[in-house]
C-alpha cells in the first residue's frame, strides 16, 4: 500500500483535565481555571453555594496540571510553576486535579473510539493515533463520527487530525483546536504545514528550535528547503536527516498497538522541602501513597517487576537514584515499600528533599502470590 492511501488520525482531548472539572463545576465554563496543587478544592457555604479559590492566593511550589482555554489566553499553560501563573492570572479559579475522574473519562474515550475503530495506539491519557486505513467510510465523515461518539460517551470535545502518517496527523490535530477536524493529504503540504514554526513539529525541542533560528531557519517551510549539507554540519548526519524528510511530511511509522512498558513510576513534587529527619512522618506517608499507586498500575496493566528504584531531588536540584534487583518479581505494594526503603538506606539524606519517586523496571508477566497490603511504618530504617 502507498503511503498516501494511508489514513492515519491523531486524536487528542481538549484541554482534558479542565475540561472534566467542568463537567463537575458547569458554573466555571467561560472562566480562567487552573488545575494543579493540592488543597484547593471549592469550600461549600451553609446554603450550599460554592466558594472557589482564587489563583492569586496560592502559596506553594506546585505547578499547572493543566488550564483552561480562557486562562490560557493570560499565558498560562501546564508545567508552569503557580506562584508565576498567579502573576499572569491572579484571578483565575484553582482547583485539584482529581485523577481518578480523568482516568475514567479517558477510559469512555477510548472505548467510544475503539467501537468504530479498533487499530489504536495509546498514547497517553487524552490522546491516540487510530489507523482508519481500512475502515469503511469517507475520511471527514467518519471523522466527524468519531468526535460525536466521543462527545455523547464523555460530554468532551476532541480534536482530530487526519493525514497519510503519524508526524502530520499529531501536526494537524492541534491546528483548529478545540473542537477540531484537520483532513488533509500531501498535496496540502506546502500551503497548511510549511508556514507553521519547526517546533510543531514532534521532535524538535526548544534547542533544537533556537539552533535552527540561529540559521533562519524558522518554517517548516524554510527547513525543507535548506541544504542538507548545512544541517549535518550543524546537527549531525541522523538527526540532519530526519529534519528534512519530516519538513517534507515523511513518515514511514505503522502504529504501535501493543507497545509493551519498559517501567512504570510514580513520584511527586513536595509543596515545600521535606527533612528525612523532622519530616519523617510525611514522608513515610509519601512513598506509601507512591508504592499502593504503582502497585495499582501494575496490576492494570498487568506485569510484576524484578527492578524497583527510588528517586531523589534535592533542594540544590541535584538528583539521585538507586535501584535494588529482586531474586522473585513483586507486584504488590508492601514489597515494593521494602525494596524502595532498602534503595533508600544507600543514599544521603542530610539535605532537604524536592521530589520523591518509586519506579518498578525489568517487567514481566505475573506469576506469584500476591503479599499483604502494606502499612505506613519508618520511612527509613
Amino acid at each position: 500500500m502507498a503511503d498516501a492511501d494511508r489514513r492515519i488520525a491523531h486524536i487528542d482531548m481538549d484541554a482534558f483535565f479542565a475540561s472534566v472539572e467542568l463537567l463537575r463545576y458547569p458554573q466555571l465554563r467561560g472562566q480562567p481555571v487552573v488545575i494543579g496543587g493540592r488543597g484547593n478544592a471549592p469550600e461549600q457555604r451553609a446554603d450550599g453555594t460554592l466558594v472557589f479559590k482564587r489563583l492569586r492566593d496560592y502559596v506553594g511550589r506546585g505547578v499547572i496540571t493543566t488550564a483552561t482555554y480562557e486562562a490560557r489566553a493570560f499565558g498560562v499553560g501546564s508545567a508552569m510553576g503557580m506562584m508565576k501563573a498567579a502573576k499572569l492570572a491572579p484571578d483565575a479559579i484553582l482547583l485539584p486535579a482529581t485523577f481518578d475522574a480523568y482516568r475514567h473519562y479517558s477510559r469512555l474515550f477510548k472505548e467510544a473510539v475503539a467501537s468504530i475503530a479498533p487499530d489504536i495506539e495509546d498514547r497517553g491519557i487524552d490522546e491516540i493515533f487510530v489507523d482508519l486505513t481500512h475502515v469503511a467510510g469517507e475520511t471527514r465523515a467518519l471523522a466527524a463520527r468519531i468526535k460525536q461518539a466521543v462527545q455523547e460517551a464523555t460530554g468532551l470535545t476532541c480534536s482530530i487530525g487526519v493525514t497519510p502518517n503519524k508526524l502530520l496527523s499529531k501536526i494537524c490535530s492541534d491546528l483548529e483546536k478545540p473542537n477540531g477536524l484537520t483532513v488533509l493529504g500531501f498535496d496540502d503540504i506546502p500551503a497548511r504545514i510549511w508556514p507553521l514554526n519547526v517546533r510543531k513539529v514532534n521532535g524538535i525541542g526548544p534547542k533544537a528550535t533556537a539552533k535552527l533560528a540561529s540559521l533562519g531557519i524558522e518554517t517548516i517551510g524554510q527547513l525543507a528547503h535548506t541544504d542538507a549539507g548545512l544541517l549535518q554540519d550543524y546537527f549531525g548526519a541522523h538527526y540532519a536527516a530526519w529534519l528534512a524528510r519530516a519538513a517534507r511530511g515523511i513518515d514511514e511509522r505503522g502504529l504501535s498497538t501493543s507497545r509493551e512498558s519498559k517501567s512504570i513510576s510514580r513520584e511527586t513534587t513536595f509543596e515545600r522541602d521535606l527533612h528525612a529527619r523532622q519530616d519523617r512522618e510525611t514522608l513515610s506517608g509519601i512513598l506509601t501513597t507512591l508504592c499502593d499507586r504503582l502497585a495499582d498500575d501494575l496490576r492494570r496493566k498487568g506485569y510484576v517487576s524484578r527492578t524497583i528504584s527510588i528517586k531523589l531531588r534535592y533542594d540544590d536540584f541535584q538528583i539521585v537514584s538507586r535501584n535494588v534487583t529482586l531474586p522473585l518479581p513483586v507486584a504488590d505494594a508492601a514489597a515494593i515499600l521494602q525494596a524502595a526503603r532498602e534503595c533508600l538506606k544507600r543514599v544521603p539524606l542530610q539535605r532537604k528533599l524536592r521530589l520523591l519517586g518509586v519506579r518498578a523496571s525489568t517487567l514481566e508477566p505475573p506469576g506469584m502470590a500476591r503479599t499483604p497490603h502494606p502499612v505506613q511504618g519508618e520511612l527509613f530504617a
